[in-house]
């Protein structure tokens, strides 16, 4: 700016030291000179506040940049520790999955157990049934058998040796069919006692 003033000022030196013009035009150059002076301090004033503002600016921009430098840091800093907890965090899925997988493991073997030990239970109720009634049948039989043994004892107890010897008695026989029947109708007695299995 000042070299483009420089020869504007000294043109007006040279013409206000020539003396050639007339007075008027003195005046309205020395008029001119000082305008330019006026202008030129003006644009001097304008040009140091343009540097004070460009030098602010460039303390802002370094400013700035130590921000951004301080942002970006910190955002990685920040990616990092979220790295790091979707890490631990996976890491502690997997052994979440790794422990539920076990238990899964270990109930599937738990209910597998139970199933065959509540098979063996049925079978065992089912057997205890079976034997109590089984029992129970065999008690009444036992009973039924101990009545038809007091019977035969009973009547074994009358027979006297008279009754022997018409039950042995060779010529008619017919109280040997009575006895022998008889003999017949408690092994069927005894027979129906029988506990099958």
């Amino acid at each position: 700016m000042r070299k483009q003033l420089f020869p504007i000022v000294a043109v007006m030196a040279s013409l206000v030291s020539t003396g050639a013009h007339a007075q008027s035009e003195t005046d309205k150059l020395r008029e001119a000179l000082r305008s330019l002076t006026a202008q030129t301090r003006s644009l001097e004033d304008q040009r140091a506040s343009l540097q004070s503002k460009v030098a602010d600016a460039e303390r802002e921009k370094a400013a700035l940049t130590a921000q951004i430098a301080a942002a970006k840091a910190q955002v990685k800093e920040v990616e990092k520790t979220h790295r790091e907890a979707v890490d631990e965090f996976n890491q502690r899925l997997e052994d979440r999955n790794q422990t539920l997988e076990k238990w899964k493991a270990a109930y599937e073997e738990a209910a597998t157990v139970a199933r065959a030990k509540d098979a063996e239970r049925a079978k065992f109720e089912g057997e205890a049934t079976a034997y109590k009634a089984s029992t129970k049948s065999c008690v009444a039989k036992n009973g039924q058998l101990m009545k038809v043994g007091r019977e035969l004892l009973r009547r074994y107890e009358g027979v006297s040796f008279g009754d022997i010897a018409v039950i042995n008695e060779p010529l008619i026989g017919a109280r040997r069919v009575e006895v022998q029947n008889i003999l017949q109708d408690y092994d069927d007695k005894l027979l129906e006692q029988k506990v099958i299995q």
